[in-house]
């Protein structure tokens, strides 16, 4: 009887291949593999022709699925590998690590005696303690071979908690840096894929990684984790497990971190001590797709990799020294339009193998091959580095699962109707522009809003150029986290409709802010969600009938008339929300105008923005007994000289927009509001309002223009540097092309011609040379014999 410890790094091309070669040479009749033992129901799915990887096995909690966490698989993965050998050897193949079923419980009471600290600590503010509640961080680590730890890091504490986050447990320092400077070497990432992933002599491989993190387990300075001694006995265990089963020959593959506690065992009633009594909770899994992306360490993956994609190559040719990568470079860049040679291949593979040679590398790696296409294909400019990054070095592969495979209810429905309206899972993002007068895009509209209600954004909705009601603009990239997301909401029914309905029903009955419920139900109307719509209708009208704020009822109004709009395009009656809108219109045109005085400058200023969005609304519905009503209201504000100076201004600009004041009347209204009888401060709020949105009144109207000149040319310097900055706020607001104008119109006066050349406006220098000889006499200085001169 033999134990065969394999120590691999997680996601490695040369730990795959060196477990794949051992283990075909070993052919052991049981394979033990890091992993979670309530996912060995679902190992029979790994020999199935349709689950390709990228893929993970999503273990979650039913009673609260986001207390999850994922194991990653790439074609690559070590683990992957030796799965696969089993299931061709029809041997057994089990997960040895500790079961989440622990873990997941384990994590529950450190939350909670975490949270009743928290709480003693809150209730005695001046108290200082030396151990503080842990802190869960997303703190990225680097990818270490010693296992994913699919736990949080909790910084100040010895016990990680599971959480759906993707970080290893905590280490202060990185091991392997310490082998790589003993090499001589200052990455330890580099030295890690030279000397274990790039190497095709995988004679006593194992033997030397087990040796040298036995070496740093008894030199390095370590923490006591709890979870750490929990997970390494539970490991032992299963060994001990198989041998009673009589298994002669095992093979066990796990983090290389963790060979040397599993070679050297400690005794049986040891590890049987440390695992008696461990709390339990209710643990599910299954099969998800999963992308390169996520598997990189930049995704908080703290198991991952720098760079997926190339791994992927070096897994399917270990024996390129460049050529076939260049060969990939090269063709993305000639998609992109830019010329690359076969001369700047071979170039570029020459110059990588050079510095590899430089290096003491017995083959160029990725670093080489970058620094080579920087100099040779990129001209010295990074600019395409990024896009080789993101295409061939993580790239946007996606792995896939049997559609059979068992899910839960509403990820079925929801995968249903992907392949339905032909809206595929893609790991690079993708647009969508659906035209809503065709039925299947009307169709994918309806879904992606649902799914959008649901709290599951694999869509993110674009601006559209151009006007109207019928076209939207989706963006969407599918995310594996989703799948967290999907089974949370699945609680809600078992199809994207009964979920969206049940989901948002229960939320709405909980909100009692009349701006939230018309959010809700702008976006249920296009998610075609009748019942939804009926209660959240009947609730808008309860909270507005109850509403005293005038303020709350003007700033949801539109979005109210934005969401009568639906009605000719989605085939939605809109006549209840309108007569919502006319009632809440009609009671805003009442109390507005007392809501409009005595106001900060601050409130008026925000009051302002809704005044525009009202006026807008307005417009939009082109009802004359609604415009009739308020054109009366701003009326009434603009004769008030208590109104407030920014909104009297608008609203006298608005009833010259709809009208009802002439030329002659603004004139009046505008000479009365910049009176130096009114504080230049107000005059100049009263200015902001009037040409807020628009500097075109300016350029159009020359009386106006000059009546602003006028107005402007008579401040004292000290008066207008105090008003400055207001006057400067008025016109940032102007687009910029108004602003050009303006300063032109300045530059040459009003009718266009040059600047008048006389310092004072509008002074006639004939008539006042005429007028210097009496001011001279005046003064004492006229002399008649210099009459004549």
């Amino acid at each position: 009887m033999s134990v065969h410890i394999l120590g691999i790094r997680h996601h490695g091309p040369g730990s795959a291949r060196n477990v794949k070669n051992f283990l075909e040479a070993l052919q052991p009749d049981i394979v033990l593999v890091e992993g979670p033992p309530e996912a060995d129901s679902i190992l029979s799915w790994a020999g199935h022709e349709a689950l390709k990887p990228p893929v993970a096995i999503l273990v979650y909690q039913p009673d609260n699925p986001q207390h999850s966490c994922f194991y990653p698989f790439a074609e690559y993965s070590p683990e992957w590998q030796a799965i696969g050998y089993a299931q061709r050897q029809h041997i057994p193949v089990r997960f040895m690590d500790l079961p989440l079923t622990h873990v997941f419980a384990i994590g529950k009471e450190k939350q909670a005696a975490a949270g009743l600290q928290q709480q003693e600590a809150a209730e005695q503010p001046s108290a200082e303690t030396d151990d503080p509640a842990p802190e869960i961080t997303n703190a990225k680590v680097r990818s270490l071979p010693g296992g994913p730890d699919l736990v949080a890091v909790a910084d100040s504490d010895d016990e990680d908690l599971p959480v759906q986050q993707l970080v290893p447990a905590a280490f202060r320092h990185d091991p392997i840096a310490y082998l790589a400077h003993a090499a001589g070497h200052d990455d330890g990432e580099r030295w890690w894929e030279h000397m274990f992933e790039y190497r095709q002599q995988d004679d006593q491989v194992f033997e030397a990684v087990s040796d040298a993190m036995g070496a740093l387990r008894d030199e390095l300075p370590s923490r006591d984790s709890r979870m750490e001694r929990l997970r390494e006995a539970w490991m032992r265990k299963m060994i001990r497990q198989a041998e009673k089963e009589m298994h002669t020959r095992i093979a066990v593959i796990c983090g290389a971190w963790h060979a040397p506690a599993l070679k050297n065992m400690p005794t049986q009633k040891a590890d049987n001590d440390l695992l008696k009594g461990l709390p339990k909770v209710k643990i599910d899994c299954t099969w998800i797709p999963w992308t390169y992306s996520r598997l990189s360490y930049d995704s908080g993956y703290g198991a991952g990799v720098p760079s997926p994609g190339w791994y992927q190559h070096v897994w399917d040719h270990p024996a390129d020294d460049g050529t076939r990568w260049m060969a990939l470079v090269a063709k993305l860049f000639r998609e992109q339009q830019k010329d690359t040679s076969v001369a700047h291949v071979l170039e570029a593979v020459r110059l990588a193998n050079a510095l590899a040679s430089l290096r003491q590398y017995s083959r160029p790696g990725l670093e080489e091959l970058n620094e080579a296409t920087l100099s040779v294909l990129c001209n010295g400019e990074d600019v395409l580095m990024q896009l080789i990054q993101d295409e061939l070095i993580v790239s946007n592969r996606i792995g896939q699962v049997p559609s059979d495979i068992p899910k839960p209810p509403l990820q079925a429905d929801i995968e249903r109707l992907q392949k339905k309206l032909r809206l595929p899972q893609t790991a690079d993002f993708k647009d969508y522009v659906l035209d809503l007068r065709k039925d299947t895009d009307l169709d994918r509209s309806i879904f992606l809003h649902r799914l959008e209600l649901l709290g599951i954004r694999w869509g993110d909705r674009q601006q559209t150029s151009g006007k109207g009601t019928f076209k939207e603009q989706w963006r969407l990239q599918w995310d594996p986290s989703f799948s967290v997301d999907i089974i949370e909401k699945g609680s809600w029914g078992n199809t994207v409709l009964e979920a969206a309905t049940q989901y948002i029903l229960d939320v709405s009955g909980k909100t009692a802010t009349l701006r939230e419920v018309c959010r809700m139900l702008e976006s249920a109307l296009p998610a075609e969600l009748p019942k939804v719509v009926d209660a959240l209708i009947l609730r808008i009208n309860n909270l507005a009938a109850a509403a005293g704020d005038v303020l709350q009822l003007l700033e949801v109004i539109p979005s109210l008339v934005n969401i009568t709009r639906y009605g000719n395009v989605r085939k939605t009656d809109a006549d209840l929300v309108l007569n919502i809108v006319e009632s809440m219109i009609s009671r805003v045109c009442i109390s507005l105008p007392a809501a409009c005085t005595a106001v900060g400058e601050d409130a008026a200023l925000e009051l302002l923005e809704q005044f525009q969005a009202m006026n807008d609304a307005i417009n939009l519905l082109q009802h004359a007994h609604l415009t009739t009503a308020w054109t009366d209201t701003l009326q009434a504000i603009s004769a008030n000289s208590q109104s407030a100076p920014v909104i009297a201004g608008y609203a006298s600009r608005l009833l010259f927009d709809f009208k009802i004041l002439n030329s002659e009347m603004l004139f009046n209204r505008f000479s009365i509001a910049m009176s130096v009888a009114n504080a230049p401060a107000v005059a100049a709020a009263w200015l902001e309002g009037f040409l807020k949105g628009s500097g075109t009144l300016l350029l159009l109207d020359d009386t106006l223009w000059q009546m602003v000149c006028s107005w402007v040319g008579q401040l004292e310097n000290d008066i207008f540097m105090q008003i400055l900055p207001l006057l400067r706020r008025t016109f940032s607001n102007f687009t910029a092309p108004e602003r050009k104008k303006l300063g032109e119109k300045v530059r040459k006066g009003t009718d266009g011609g040059p600047a008048p050349t006389t310092v004072a406006n509008g002074i006639d220098d004939t008539r006042a040379a005429l007028g210097i000889p009496v001011v001279m006499k005046m003064l004492g200085f006229f002399h008649p014999e210099n009459q004549a001169e």
